[in-house]
């Protein structure tokens, strides 16, 4: 796939698991919301009910910033299974912040459920570095 079939495919996903890995390399994965602007994954810390505040994936990233994050699509007709993951570096940015704030707006263009309760961050920056992935079928021209 061409990258920026991989980065449509990439987008058009809902939901992406999240891989980090702490300090001494102990790999944490987590499912999580995303938007995408040419190169760069925004996700950020919402609402939800979580059991703290220092959530591992960004204390692991402050720690070690490389970082992977997958999406796929599964269907019982095989011919129609792909994946893309998008290698990267993490970084953790202040909501308030320019590109938080536009980080922020772009969640709540893309999830409705933030329109009522955005985001208040921090946000989590990847930078992507590769992207890659497998279809069963390419897609037609």
């Amino acid at each position: 796939m061409s990258p920026d079939e991989l980065r449509r495919r990439f987008a058009s996903a809902r939901v992406a698991r999240l891989a980090t890995a702490d300090a001494q390399g102990r790999p944490h994965l987590v499912p999580l919301v995303f938007a995408v602007a040419g190169n760069t994954i925004y996700s950020a810390v919402d609402a939800k009910p979580k059991r703290s505040k220092a959530l591992r994936r960004l204390v692991n990233v402050a720690a070690n910033p490389r970082v992977a994050i997958l999406v796929d699509h599964y269907d019982d007709d095989w011919r129609a299974l792909w994946w893309v993951r998008a290698d990267g570096t993490g970084r953790v940015l202040d909501a308030a912040s320019p590109e938080g704030r536009d980080a922020i707006a772009r969640l709540v263009a893309r999830y409705r459920q933030y329109r009522e309760e955005p985001p208040a961050g921090p946000v989590l920056v990847i930078d992507v570095e590769r992207w890659s992935g497998w279809a069963a079928q390419e897609p037609v021209p």
